[in-house]
């Protein structure tokens, strides 16, 4: 999503929202999401350190021409060295060829020690010029380097700054938010007392009914104490009843069993084929 729709979707929840205490806490947020956007479009700190590096890229690059014009120079000292160095030869050359009456040789190594020479003074030339060049370089990087630990120093208390207005600035916010939700906590905190005290309230009738007897313990029948004696004694009755039906089925059952068995044991055999 682009920055500015989603900025304009935070503002637009915002204004819709605004009556009411949910509202309210909508705003909020989304207000502190437009900060945090803004924030984040344009942030000092990272503007800082982008200038720093811009600079200091700087200094790198004016650091490397003054490395590139040393080395041209020394370039060109070893060139105008060797030049040197041939003069020298063809003029001792020179001697020897007069010493052997070769005149002749003589004066080639002369002639061609006396065409090197404005090849030589060029190169001389051309040395001073990158000495020159080199020096500016050199002033010119030394300018920057200090520019650069200079603007270091101060990006470094700037983002201090910064870091401490942004931490106190957030902390009037929270503080302010608390402020503005104020009477949605004091209203809050008046439900869940009341609330509170209705239960309280309803726990002690409760409590009370249980130990006037009024109410019962979960599970048990409903009456006052006469009705579940009552029901006691008529219960009780009625397992008496059926007591004393059992033992009388039980001791029907033995006598009619004890008749058999006897009858069993008079009875004589009868005798076969009779």
């Amino acid at each position: 999503m682009f920055p500015g729709v989603e900025v304009a979707g935070v503002v637009i929840v915002g204004l819709l929202a605004w009556r009411t205490g949910v509202g309210r806490r909508a705003v909020n947020i989304a207000q502190q999401k437009l900060s945090h956007l803004l924030d984040r479009a344009e942030n000092p700190v990272e503007a800082l350190d982008l200038s720093y590096q811009k600079q200091r890229e700087a200094l790198q690059t004016v650091r490397r021409g003054v490395a590139e014009v040393v080395v041209s120079e020394k370039r060109l000292e070893i060139q105008a060295s060797q030049l040197r160095q041939g003069q020298d030869k063809l003029r001792v050359q020179a001697k020897a060829a007069l010493q052997q009456g070769r005149e002749d040789l003589a004066r080639l190594a002369l002639t061609r020690a006396q065409a090197s020479g404005p090849q030589l003074d060029q190169l001389q030339e051309q040395i001073a010029q990158l000495k020159e060049q080199e020096q500016k370089l050199e002033a010119t990087a030394q300018g920057l380097a200090t520019r650069v630990e200079k603007f270091r120093s101060q990006r470094d208390t700037l983002k201090a700054q910064y870091s401490a207005a942004q931490a106190s600035a957030r902390i009037g916010e929270t503080v302010t938010g608390l402020s503005r939700g104020a009477n949605d906590l004091t209203m809050t905190l008046e439900r869940a007392q009341e609330k509170t005290r209705q239960m309280q309230a309803r726990a002690a009738a409760v409590e009370e009914l249980i130990a006037n007897g009024t109410l019962d313990t979960l599970g048990s029948p409903g009456g006052d104490d006469i009705d579940r004696q009552l029901r006691l004694g008529t219960d009780q009755a009625a397992v008496e009843s059926q007591l004393a039906q059992l033992r009388q089925e039980a001791l029907a059952d033995t006598g009619g069993q004890s008749r058999l068995n006897g009858a069993d044991e008079t009875e004589e055999p009868k005798p076969k084929g009779g």
